[in-house]
């Protein structure tokens, strides 16, 4: 349905985005993830026909989004990272003028914003002027204006930020139940993993402009195949016990919590007796050390060296 081919964009002498290559089928929800500054925004930019690459193409149906932006732009709805609401209008005198600006009128516009406050819960609060609503229903309203229309693809990017957790899930279940009814198609970015695992088909990785990985959930899982995720708590770390966990020879990757620490090791290399005897080098009192189950936290990780907020 989608395809992006060997997209690229450059901004002086610095790629933001360099020969991407992606493609979305019709009805899926797709994950496109990377630490801030990966490139991400500015391909979802190119995607939606916001800004001409540099170089390659990005298809709709086997026709060119670049060179003729109209037509994908009739089926696409757009959900901002930023809020991009009129905070002095209500909720419906929003939708009502974005609904002109997607060409729709009289009694179909009146239906369409009907359905889409129902749709968002937010049809009690119609008549509310938006700078008094919370951070999660302007939330909500933001991707109200983006249905309007009945969009076949709708972009997402990190549509939950800086909202509560209830708003957040309510956000999670819309779109999966969109998906679901009416075989939408999405492209979603966050930075909150668990978001992805709940919603995504498929998911891509990038990094500093490039695409580093790709596939299901459980493909991308397997990057790991070859190595085991160590799970180590205790009530407190010592500062030596850390160094020494982090320069061990076998340890590919530490992430340091307060109470647990995660290290990536080989799968041949026993590291059990290994943690249990610095432990004891440096008095620290282990509550379990355990084998964990790679996550796509933990790829991430082990790919681009950083977390998926840094």
């Amino acid at each position: 349905m989608i395809e992006l081919v060997d997209l690229t964009k450059k901004f002086k002498d610095a790629y933001a985005v360099k020969n991407l290559n992606m493609f979305i089928e019709k009805g899926e929800i797709v994950g496109l993830l990377g630490p801030n500054g990966a490139g991400k925004s500015t391909a979802i930019s190119m995607l939606s026909s916001l800004l001409d690459p540099t170089g390659g193409d990005v298809r709709y149906d086997n026709k060119s989004i670049i060179k003729s932006p109209s037509a994908f732009r009739k089926v696409v709805g757009m959900v901002p990272q930023e809020i991009a609401l009129y905070e002095d209008l209500t909720a419906e005198e929003n939708l009502r003028f974005f609904g002109r600006i997607y060409q729709l009128r009289g009694k179909e516009l009146n239906r369409k914003i009907d359905e889409v406050l129902e749709q968002i819960g937010l049809t009690d609060r119609r008549k509310e002027v938006v700078k008094k609503y919370s951070g999660g229903m302007k939330r909500r309203l933001n991707i109200g204006v983006a249905l309007l229309h009945d969009p076949e693809v709708i972009i997402m990017d990190e549509p939950t930020v800086g909202i509560d957790p209830q708003s957040r899930n309510y956000i999670l279940e819309t779109v999966k139940r969109f998906n679901e009814e009416r075989k939408m198609t999405v492209l979603y970015t966050s930075h909150y993993m668990e978001e992805v695992e709940f919603l995504c088909d498929r998911i891509y990785i990038m990094d500093k402009g490039n695409l580093i990985a790709s596939g299901t959930k459980e493909e991308i899982k397997r990057i790991l195949s070859s190595e085991n995720t160590i799970s180590i708590k205790a009530e407190r770390f010592s500062t030596d016990f850390i160094e020494s966990i982090k320069n061990h020879p076998s340890v590919n990757r530490i992430t340091v919590g307060e109470k647990e620490i995660l290290i990536i090791v080989p799968r041949a290399v026993n590291m059990f007796s290994e943690v249990i005897r610095i432990a004891e080098q440096f008095h620290i009192e282990l509550s379990s050390v355990d084998n964990k189950a790679p996550t796509l936290e933990d790829v991430f990780l082990h790919l681009t060296g950083r977390a998926l907020r840094d």
